[in-house]
């Protein structure tokens, strides 16, 4: 669509979803006595702080303006949460349904501790300060293989691997002799490129050695290290590509090629590189978008393009053709970050924190922590029934597995364990044992000893999760920055959003009183044809040219073609690279959008600058700056019933720090 801006209705759960992005980012805490920010009764800690600072900050050159911008920003946030809390919105049902909701989202990625995500926190860090080039060799194992498939598989990877142990490289060779074995350059990877298993092997593999043959469910897998080096950080960059179909033969690729080049000559001699994007590049991802891919670091791509990347020193330097397996690229540095080398370097350890809680490593703490939980929770088994019992009665389920025949056996009522606030009843066990062995994908004829094994880690779990807040400090003030983000988002409401819309007085008075901010720039009367095609866009627009209204052109279409009619500053409504002095009853160039539609404007009266705006042409605008004149009259007033005092000696500390 072209480029219009108006005043948009925005969908509120959309909004609030927005919003609640960030207040999150901006919240968060850790009991602390140093306190640094007292409001009223309420004190914020240098600890709770600097965690929601550390979230959020920019490079900037001034650390003591930055902070003190942020002291400001922060404390009207907890005025803010406070008024909520006063008027207790916690309680309102849509709220409480929403806190519980997320929680139940969230809960999973905190069943490992503190000290097992710190260690995989170091470790991430470590690998992530080195990529290592890495040839893999594998043999492949059905796992319902028959056992002279498996000997055979096993026989050839050891022979790979006395190989590579003595020194050969030619791999080609290796690979051939001892079918069905295979071999594959990675290229360079780093932390989180591979699966976590392969990870280890590869990063306690040294440069130069090859791994011992791994056994994995689908065959063996031997990792050599060809070559190390410092990590590559992450870059941004854009591409034209130029694209071939695999089978492209000499003579296509040819002719590909000297596109490429007339294409890089172009560049070379002025063409912007977004254009050329967008008029040659094959990317239907990026050519819409000056060529710009996400950014990205080690192990993304492959190795050959990576390569040609790296080799761009400098931001706004262009490559030459390069080929790869999709075609020829000119690639474009847009920015190079390099990999932080400080440990204690917040944001990107919270980076790495979130990956880990999206990685498969993350179990390997968890299946630690279900046992260490045991002892968090203050499980202790009560000595009120036997273990004679617990499995006689278990067993007789089989013969009447009925609820009504499970409640009222002896043991159901009794306690059989308990924690530090709770316990289990016999019939907690019982109904365990009903509902696992009716889950036949699940049951694999374990004893009852077994079962008991999981049903304590079972029931443990479930103890922690559920009292969650209490052993887990992140998790509480995730939890709680959460509920403050609905609070405030429920409460601004209330006081700034909606009370400034219905405020038709207010508004009218705002305006009147503030005129002159509220002037037209260089304007049209126009209309906007929004068309579903480019074809509908031409022949729509020389049907209108041809004196066809435009009204019974849109009723006719079938919804193919939408039009709008209002008046817009020339900026709002003129593409960028159109003329920017249209002329009555003329037509802007048709813009195709990245959807496929396509959309063109007719000028019906133009106005120069600085003409007043009436209420009704400014009222999207009086509106939010009227919001914003709401909010600062509130903040006033919730300063003086909760005066915010800095702690200016802990301030100072923080500027130094």
């Amino acid at each position: 669509m072209l480029p219009i801006n108006k005043l948009l209705v925005i969908n509120k759960a959309h909004m609030k979803k927005m919003y609640l992005l960030f207040l999150m980012a901006l919240s968060a805490g850790i009991v602390s006595a140093q306190t640094l920010i007292t409001y009223g009764n309420s004190t914020i800690t240098k600890e709770e702080f600097l965690r929601a600072y550390n979230k959020n900050k920019t490079a900037a050159e001034d650390k003591e303006k930055s902070l003190r911008e942020y002291t400001h920003l922060y404390s009207n946030f907890k005025l803010k949460v406070k008024a909520a809390q006063q008027l207790r919105l916690d309680t309102l049902p849509q709220i409480k349904y929403d806190v519980e909701n997320f929680r139940n989202q969230i809960v999973e990625n905190y069943l490992s501790d503190e000290k097992g995500m710190k260690r995989l926190q170091d470790e991430a860090f470590a690998r992530s300060q080195k990529d290592l080039h890495v040839l893999h060799f594998s043999v492949p194992v059905a796992p319902n293989a028959a056992p002279a498939d498996t000997l055979t598989a096993y026989n050839a990877v050891t022979e790979v691997y006395k190989q590579l142990k003595n020194g050969n490289n030619n791999y080609a060779t290796i690979v051939t002799n001892n079918s069905p074995a295979k071999q594959a350059d990675i290229g360079f990877i780093t932390a989180f490129t591979v699966p976590y298993e392969y990870e280890n092997i590869i990063y306690s593999t040294k440069p130069g050695d090859v791994s011992a043959p791994y056994r994995s469910k689908n065959g063996w897998h031997i990792f050599k290290i060809t070559e190390e080096r410092e990590s590559a950080g992450k870059w941004k960059i854009a591409q034209v590509l130029f694209s071939f179909p695999p089978d492209a033969d000499a003579e296509t690729k040819a002719a590909i090629k000297n596109k490429s080049d007339s294409v890089y000559n172009l560049l070379q001699n002025g063409l912007a590189f977004g254009e050329a994007a967008k008029t040659y590049s094959n990317d239907k991802l990026t050519y819409l978008t000056d060529g710009e891919m996400p950014e990205f670091g080690t192990g993304k791509y492959a190795y050959n393009f990576e390569n040609e990347i790296f080799k761009l020193k400098k931001d706004g330097e262009i490559s030459k053709p390069f080929a790869t397996g999709f075609g020829y690229h000119i690639v474009k540095r847009l920015a190079y970050n390099p990999t932080p080398k400080n440990k204690s370097d917040e944001t990107y350890r919270y980076e790495l924190k979130q990956k880990i809680m999206l990685d498969a490593r993350v179990n390997t703490e968890k299946d630690k922590f279900a046992k260490e939980i045991m002892l968090k929770t203050g499980f202790k088994k009560s000595a009120a029934v036997s273990e004679n019992d617990l499995f006689r009665y278990a067993d007789s389920l089989m013969k009447d597995p009925s609820l009504k025949y499970l409640e009222n056996l002896p043991i159901s009522k009794k306690t059989i364990a308990t924690y530090t606030n709770g316990s289990l009843k016999g019939g907690d066990w019982l109904k365990f044992v009903r509902e696992y062995k009716a889950n036949y994908e699940q049951y694999k004829g374990e004893n009852n000893r077994q079962l008991w094994d999981k049903f304590i880690t079972v029931s443990a779990v479930d103890y922690y999760k559920k009292n969650l807040e209490t052993y887990n400090q992140d998790f509480k003030f995730q939890m709680q920055e959460f509920k403050e983000g609905n609070m405030l988002f429920e409460i601004m409401e209330r006081n700034v959003w909606n009370k400034a819309i219905t405020d038709s007085a207010g508004l009218l008075k705002y305006y009147n009183a503030n005129k002159e901010k509220y002037k037209w720039a260089a304007s049209a009367d126009v209309l906007v044809f929004n068309c579903s095609t480019p074809k509908i866009a031409e022949e729509t627009q020389g049907a209108v040219k041809s004196g066809k209204y435009w009204k019974t052109l849109a009723a006719e279409s079938n919804a193919a073609v939408q039009v709008d009619s209002g008046r817009y500053e020339l900026v709002q409504i003129t593409p960028t690279d159109q003329n920017s002095h249209p002329v009555i009853n003329n037509y802007s160039e048709i813009v195709n959008n990245a959807d496929g539609s396509a959309a063109f404007v007719k000028y019906l009266h133009l106005y120069e600058a600085n003409q007043q705006r009436s209420f009704d042409d400014a009222k999207g605008l009086v509106i939010n700056d009227y919001q914003n004149v709401l909010e600062q009259n509130w903040l006033a007033q919730l300063k003086l019933k909760y005066p915010v005092k800095i702690n200016e000696k802990l301030f100072k500390q923080l500027v130094t720090e």
